[in-house]
């Protein structure tokens, strides 16, 4: 029989996307098309779920129809933007508002309210979540209490992230989110099956208007036979940064993943051992099959391609973001420049939302090769606060795999590997998002028997290792532990 392919539907933020795979992991093909942003208030974000869903659906019939039929399909894995929530209404299968976006900021306050009321250590211990608008929970009761169509929905209201509004549609009615993306609610306990009660009663959630939490990989159904011409089974789904450490292989204890993309994301894989951050870490579930939770440790960087777009298009100082390496390259250190790059505060371990970005050490002989270097290097002295926490935590990195835009940077990749003193993978295809999505549909018809099994689909990869001697590498930590200590004193003398 012919080859039959992996069809992938990446529903992300700015775009979604439909990917072919070969059974082996080769990338076949790819079609995407851009979402429509909107932002009716300063902090909200929101996007047309019906637009996501046309628009992912045609990508997905030109994949199809690439293939060469329904017929010519193995199997479907989802992936997505996590956290941002879309209602509808069960009778009709349509959108009762516009769906709120994870980077929507809009119940801030209500977050406030809960914090103050002491219910943050019940969150944080049950979910492995810290309280902030990020997450799903505060984004459902927002919509209860502000859109009447929503509210007045009663028994057929549905809630769902967007897998789960994607696979409502595929299949005309299943209405089911796997636990990656239940994790990142705030409404289902790291540990346990379904939704959490308490959780759903402190957030005013109904439970009944939420889909039944499955796997990772399984068959979960089928599509309807209108949408390619011919019923094709539904095997995996996941979270987009949950999805990307899939597709790197980094399934133990020990290996980690990063994205490098306007911010970046990494996940550390813990086992079946759900994890507790005493560092600010967020705990969440990495994937489940056959009923089995595999967890990971996250931390966020709020800042990273989007300096080097600061770079260019604010400062000048670049023409493009690919000239940065050449440019770091051109003088053999910093000068004694260092930059901390909190244009959006600083992310984990730090959680200083308030945070303000600043460049120390400028001389007459610091030239613009220095400040694009000190940039570049501030990447580099994030992760290695991150890999601090992690180890503190309990879950040391032996080995970094990255991806994202950023991770093309050849003299970024390096610094990584130099600061942190551990080697650094870059796969041959850096698209480990959808790749991860593919392993797990794979896993999910029956094409590869374990998740390890399907890790034989992850492409060859770049290492950059260690070269950088000790001192050196001491002189950066404590140049730009300085850096930290200045903008904390600045911080408590604005208070004062």
């Amino acid at each position: 029989m012919s080859e039959r392919y992996l069809l992938v539907l990446d529903a992300g933020t700015t775009s979604t996307r439909a990917m072919l795979y070969a059974s082996d992991g080769e990338r076949v093909a790819t079609a995407q098309a851009d979402l429509t942003q909107y932002y009716p208030r300063p902090g909200w974000v929101e996007h047309d779920a019906t637009e996501i869903w046309d628009r992912t659906l045609d990508c997905a019939r030109r994949m199809v129809s690439q293939a060469g039929g329904a017929d010519r399909i193995a199997a479907i894995g989802i992936t997505n933007q996590r956290e941002t929530v879309v209602a509808w209404d069960r009778r009709t299968g349509e959108p009762l508002h516009r769906a709120i976006v994870w980077q929507d900021r809009r119940t801030a306050e209500q977050c406030d309210a809960l914090r103050a009321q002491g219910h943050e250590a019940l969150i944080q211990q049950r979910t492995g979540l810290i309280v902030d608008p990020y997450f799903s929970a505060t984004k459902m009761r927002w919509l209860i209490d502000h859109v009447p169509e929503v509210a007045g929905a009663g028994r057929h209201l549905a809630f769902g992230t967007v897998e789960s509004w994607l696979m409502w549609k595929l299949t005309g009615g299943l209405h089911v989110s796997d636990a990656s993306n239940a994790s990142r609610t705030q409404l289902m306990a790291l540990v346990g099956n379904g939704w959490d009660s308490d959780l759903c009663a402190l957030f005013g959630v109904p439970q009944q208007a939420l889909p039944e939490i499955v796997d990772s990989a399984g068959r979960f159904g089928e599509t309807r036979a209108e949408c390619f011409g011919g019923a094709v089974p539904l095997c995996g789904l996941a979270g987009d940064q949950q999805a990307a450490t899939i597709g790197q292989g980094c399934l133990a204890p020990g290996s980690v993943k990063a994205t490098l993309g306007t911010g970046a994301f990494l996940l550390a894989p813990t086992g079946d051992t759900p994890p507790r951050s005493g560092h600010r870490l967020l705990g969440t579930v990495l994937c489940q099959i056959d009923g089995r939770r595999r967890y990971a440790l996250e931390g966020s960087i709020f800042v990273a391609g989007s300096l080097i777009q600061w770079l260019r298009d604010r400062l000048g100082l670049i023409a493009a973001a690919a000239d940065t390496d050449a440019i770091a390259r051109s003088v053999p250190d910093n000068g004694g420049v260092y930059m901390l790059p909190a244009l959006s505060g600083l992310g984990a371990p730090h959680w200083r939302p308030e945070a303000t970005g600043s460049i120390s050490g400028l001389t007459h002989g610091v030239g613009r090769a220095h400040i694009v270097r000190a940039a570049l290097e501030s990447i580099a002295h994030q992760v290695h606060d991150l890999a601090t926490a992690f180890a503190a935590d309990g879950a040391a990195w032996r080995t970094l795999r990255i991806d994202g835009g950023m991770s093309a940077n050849d003299w970024i990749a390096q610094d990584m590997a130099d600061m942190l003193a551990l080697p650094v993978e870059r796969p041959v295809d850096v698209e480990t998002t959808a790749r991860g999505a593919a392993m797990l549909a794979a896993c999910g018809a029956g094409l590869f028997p374990t998740l390890e099994a399907a890790t034989a689909m992850a492409p060859t990869r770049h290492r950059f290792d260690p070269a950088m001697a000790a001192p050196a590498r001491e002189q950066r930590l404590l140049g730009w532990q300085a850096l930290l200590a200045q903008q904390a004193d600045g911080r408590a003398m604005k208070k004062g």
